[in-house]
């Protein structure tokens, strides 16, 4: 099986793409949505978050509330790396669990993690190719405002809080620029899918 990592900046369309990518028969697990589980009441995670930051990262139903979480960790470096040594050992252990349980299910397949701090962490070197989504950073803007409603002001902290996205591509195998329509977008995922596809089943070893 062919583990690939897929990631980039916020609002790059990154999201879209791995969509795109199970269309055409990929696997995918997202890294955002594994988060979400660990900040659910009662988990480990959630009650390390709690002891670092307090008692009001907790919503009421006592899931951690990431929005007033992230107002923490995009403004202060030191509270971001502070949450990461939290977070990131249990979201790799569970993607690592996916990809073996899906390799000894369909050791053909191309297994996709999808998880934007992948270059940040060097988790990236955990898989066989690397795919960097970018777009340009006008388009990466409007759709953070759109889809959040962050101000200016947020919307740079945001991004200010990753590397910058010309910098992550240069970590990649294959580069998706999705500044442009979906169909573009769709033509560059398919030939990159055709090329994971070959790789996916010549690794195949036997026994």
């Amino acid at each position: 099986m062919l583990r690939v990592g897929l990631t980039g900046g916020i609002a790059s369309g990154k999201t879209t793409v791995g969509r795109m990518f199970v269309e055409l028969g990929a696997r995918l697990i997202d890294s955002d949505v594994i988060v979400h589980e660990l900040f659910r009441a009662g988990e480990a995670v959630n009650q390390a978050v709690v002891g670092a930051f307090g008692d009001r990262m907790r919503a009421a139903d006592g899931s951690i509330d990431r929005t007033v979480l992230g107002e923490v960790v995009f403004n202060n470096p030191q509270a971001r790396e502070r949450l990461n040594s939290i977070v990131h050992p249990a979201v790799i252990q569970r993607q690592q669990d996916w990809l073996d349980e899906l390799a000894s299910r369909e050791p053909d397949a191309v297994g996709i993690v999808d998880a934007a701090l992948m270059v940040e962490v060097g988790t990236y070197r955990n898989y066989d190719k690397l795919i960097v989504v970018v777009c340009d950073p006008d388009v990466q803007r409007r759709r953070l405002r759109h889809r959040s409603g962050l101000s200016d002001e947020q919307v740079e902290a945001r991004i200010r809080s990753q590397m910058p996205m010309e910098e992550k591509a240069k970590y990649a195998d294959y580069v998706i620029d999705s500044s442009g329509s979906l169909e573009d977008t769709r033509r560059q995922v398919e030939a990159v899918f055709r090329e994971l596809k070959i790789l996916a089943v010549s690794s195949r070893r036997p026994g």
